[in-house]
């Protein structure tokens, strides 16, 4: 009984030293988890709930987008612009004729117009000449003064480049390059290539005009390969038989006369050209003219002849209907 007494005394003792113990510990280790704040609760490691939104990685960790840069990302227009006119800046003449010419794309647009009517006052004639192409290719009616204005530059080709461009938008200013190109005098004392008339009186570097891309003038569609294969590397006449084609447009009467001579001319190239242009701009009072070149030897002069004959005595005929209704 007494040794019962004393095993549970004993016991009880025990009992209060692992509670005093327990309370020890506890007041000297960190709180648990459970009763830290929210946000200074470390992230279990599992993935985040499906509606819970991942943890952002540190800025500088490989591989990351950073935030501020994304906030400032160009658009693809943006993008496109900026490379195209970085081009029209460009120390490298090729670029600069590249990126010009292919403003042409952009119709109905006043920042490449803009662009393209500044490069006609680059110092570079590739370059000037890509701007007058590229203004005719937008149809930039805004830009025809300018245009007008190139036919004093100092190259040829940039002058021809301006015509077409003109002649494309119907303006008949145009005409007054072609009709010295053609005739090789100015018309009506009015030059507009004086600076450079000479040089349409040089058959190299005519034939070298003919044949530069983006000036519209090479004739080739209406004459035919046996054309091509005629001409010589030091032959004018392509030139000059585009600028016959184009004159047909021109309601001048002195141009009539310019064609009527050409019809005579040396090369059947510049021949058959004209004798097509006085064909369309429907003068009968040519027709006894383009009649005698019906007796050519050479068959394409006569065979456009014929058609010339046919379709001005058909105008003729209906001229003279109408008069007697």
């Amino acid at each position: 009984m007494h040794t019962n007494r004393i095993w549970h005394r004993s016991h009880a003792f025990v009992l209060v030293i692992c509670c005093q113990l327990l309370a020890l510990r506890q007041s000297t280790t960190p709180p648990s988890q459970s009763n830290l704040p929210a946000q200074q609760q470390p992230s279990p490691n599992v993935p985040p709930a499906a509606n819970e939104p991942a943890t952002q990685p540190p800025a500088n960790q490989p591989g990351q987008m950073d935030p501020s840069r994304a906030k400032i990302r160009k658009t693809p227009r943006e993008q496109a612009w900026q490379l195209l006119e970085s081009a029209c800046a460009s120390d490298k003449t090729i670029n600069r004729a590249t990126a010009i010419l292919v403003l042409g794309l952009i119709p109905n647009n006043a920042k490449s117009a803009r662009l393209a009517e500044k490069a006609l006052a680059d110092d570079k004639a590739e370059v000037r000449l890509a701007a007058a192409a590229a203004l005719g290719e937008m149809k930039s009616r805004a830009s025809i003064p300018k245009l007008r204005a190139a036919f004093g530059d100092q190259d040829p080709s940039v002058v021809l480049a301006a015509a077409h461009s003109l002649d494309l938008m119907h303006d008949h200013s145009a005409y007054e390059v072609y009709y010295e190109v053609l005739n090789g005098e100015r018309k009506a004392k009015k030059g507009l290539i004086s600076s450079q008339a000479s040089l349409f009186h040089d058959p190299k570097k005519m034939a070298a005009l003919g044949f530069e891309e983006g000036i519209g003038f090479i004739p080739f569609a209406g004459i035919g390969w046996g054309a091509i294969k005629a001409i010589a590397k030091d032959d004018s006449s392509p030139v000059r038989a585009a600028a016959a084609r184009v004159l047909a447009g021109d309601p001048d009467p002195a141009t009539t006369k310019a064609l009527t001579d050409a019809a005579g001319d040396k090369s059947w190239i510049v021949q058959t050209a004209a004798l097509e242009a006085l064909a369309k701009r429907g003068d009968r009072s040519v027709l006894n003219t383009v009649e005698k070149y019906m007796s050519d030897e050479k068959d394409t002069v006569k065979y456009t002849a014929a058609a010339a004959v046919l379709r001005l005595t058909a105008i003729r005929e209906a001229v003279k209907s109408d008069g007697h209704h």
